[in-house]
């Protein structure tokens, strides 16, 4: 590949990174005005995580919409429209009057801001194949994963100086900036010879069709398992930290952050060893890794030990997220180039909609314990392991 390629793709991987960094920064930006949002609306920590569970949901349930969209009209228009309710919806967030329109107007935003994860994952696939969109995957990836990093401390900064209502204008002004990039830079990658029949059936068929296949689904739970264990780690952390171990919100933003460059680290490693180390190999360690980090994170919880020995493990278990969502992710999009957005939308939508569900359940002991955290990331690592092993590896072994 020549200079001036490299420099096209990495392009691209920058403009479709920035989309996907839209997820994180629409659920990480506004976690360390957690506390000040239950004295706010004078509620309960539950009730400010469940607009978190919104959020989720709507990021689950919307990539299958926009998914499907995006294999039917293309990926260009489907995100332009979303770009502009996105918007909508934060400044309607940034001025609810109650908790109850808040959970509400996170939905919206969360079903908006799922174009920008699947529509760009939808369209590295439309380009790329085998080990090549493995490693644009992780390019992707690389400038995703910076949301996690930059998207709490940039929440920490705004508060500083401004209330939680400044954390959702700047997302406002966000979804403002990804509306004009992808209006002026984004070129349209799906052909209308190539989009699927505009048919509500048809779409369903697809779904079931890609449901029907052990590996696929194998791959797709093993993925978003894991991923759900790391919204769990995200809603209970601000808590966990702050109330816990008397973080400052500026110190939880920095701890928050560090874990970003663990999922940077764990992507970029699968990137740039895809053609010396199988993607399955590198799925399997994520697995392992994942497993074993989170039962030292239930450990330290039990015995409340001290927080650099929680945090420790959190650093690689979230690493493990990187290594397992870069080596997943290409396995099951490899045979699903015919309706790419469908397939990109249900491996979107499982670890949201899984997420949403374990979200509101870190908080059930109450404010003052982490061990439910540790309980639910082990089961998610354990229960991803099992979706590998049951689905993938089996069929393996049958078509052998």
């Amino acid at each position: 590949m020549t200079n001036k390629n490299n420099q096209h793709v990495f392009r691209l991987a920058l403009l479709l990174g920035l989309f996907s960094t839209l997820g994180p920064f629409t659920i990480d930006m506004y976690l360390p005005a957690f506390p000040e949002i239950v004295k706010q609306f004078d509620t309960t920590a539950s009730l400010v995580q469940l607009s978190l569970t919104a959020c989720l949901l709507g990021l689950g349930i919307g990539q299958l919409v926009m998914g499907s969209l995006s294999d039917v009209y293309g990926r260009r228009n489907p995100l332009l429209i979303s770009m502009a309710v996105y918007v909508a919806a934060s400044l309607a967030c940034a001025f609810s009057p109650n908790i109850g329109l808040l959970i509400a107007f996170r939905f919206v935003q969360g079903f908006a801001a799922s174009a920008g994860i699947v529509i760009s994952r939808a369209i590295a696939r439309d380009l790329f194949s085998g080990h090549e969109l493995t490693k644009f995957f992780s390019l992707l990836l690389l400038v995703g994963n910076l949301g996690p990093l930059v998207a709490p401390v940039t929440g920490s900064g705004i508060l500083s100086f401004t209330t939680w209502i400044g954390v959702f204008i700047a997302l406002a002004l966000l979804g403002i900036y990804l509306l004009t990039m992808t209006k002026w830079r984004l070129q349209e990658t799906l052909p209308s010879d190539r989009r699927r029949p505009s048919n509500f059936v048809q779409q369903l068929r697809n779904y079931g069709s890609l449901l029907r296949d052990r590996q696929f689904v194998g791959y797709m739970l093993a993925q978003g398992i894991m991923i759900a264990g790391v919204f769990a780690y995200v809603s209970g952390t601000p808590f966990i930290y702050q109330n816990i171990y008397g973080a400052s919100p500026t110190v939880f933003a920095l701890l928050f952050g560090s874990n970003g460059i663990s999922l940077i680290i764990g992507s970029q490693l699968v990137g740039r060893m895809a053609h010396r180390v199988s993607e399955h190999a590198f799925l399997l360690f994520g697995l392992w890794l994942a497993c074993f980090a989170s039962v030292a994170v239930l450990v330290v919880a039990i015995v409340h030990g001290p927080l650099f020995a929680l945090v420790i493990p959190l650093f690689f278990f979230v690493a493990a997220i990187g290594i397992t969502s870069t080596a997943a992710f290409p396995l099951a999009m490899e045979s699903q180039g015919h309706m790419a957005g469908s397939a990109a939308a249900l491996l979107g939508v499982i670890p949201f909609l899984l997420g949403a569900v374990v979200s509101p359940l870190v908080g059930i002991a109450g404010e003052d314990t982490a061990v439910p955290l540790g309980v639910i990331i082990l089961l998610t690592s354990s229960a991803a392991m099992l979706a590998y092993f049951f689905l993938v590896r089996r069929s393996q072994s049958g078509e052998a």
